[in-house]
């Protein structure tokens, strides 16, 4: 079980590097709860919320590299030590190590938590994404189905 949850995992990184909405939804427990822990908001439950939260930082995204150092698996939960390196469609870039924590149930991801330097990694970020990122209220990074 532990080799097709972390498979699970990196499959959804995959999809995600590659914008692929759809490959990625589909590793996506209807029920899912995504969260950036350093942040205060809420996070976003559902698959159709979490694209949507990712789809706001990824519409100014030319490609995220991703590079995966460790992943472990312990039954249902599975641990990764990663980087992204993200490479902006005006060419700036920004890159940073998570510690990603993912909960499986019935096959599909239930939990999605990152724990990040919220201040390393957004100083890296250019002005006018940061300006982008503030004109979105906290109901479009989150929410219910």
């Amino acid at each position: 079980m532990s080799e097709n949850n972390k498979a699970l995992a990196l499959k959804m990184w995959r999809a995600l590097a590659e914008h692929d909405w759809d490959t990625l939804k589909s590793c996506l427990h209807p029920d899912i709860h995504y969260r950036d822990m350093p942040s205060d908001d809420p996070g976003a439950h559902g698959p159709e919320n979490v694209v949507r939260r990712l789809s706001i930082a990824w519409d100014h995204i030319e490609r995220q590299e991703q590079i995966t150092h460790h992943i472990a698996a312990d039954g249902d939960v599975v641990f990764l030590d990663h980087t992204e390196k993200w490479i902006f469609k005006t060419g700036e870039t920004a890159e940073h190590t998570f510690a990603t924590m993912h909960e499986i149930r019935n096959g599909l991801i239930y939990r999605w938590s990152d724990y990040w330097d919220m201040n390393k990694f957004i100083s890296q970020f250019p002005g006018w994404f940061l300006e982008v990122m503030a004109s979105h209220t906290a109901a479009d990074f989150g929410g219910e189905s």
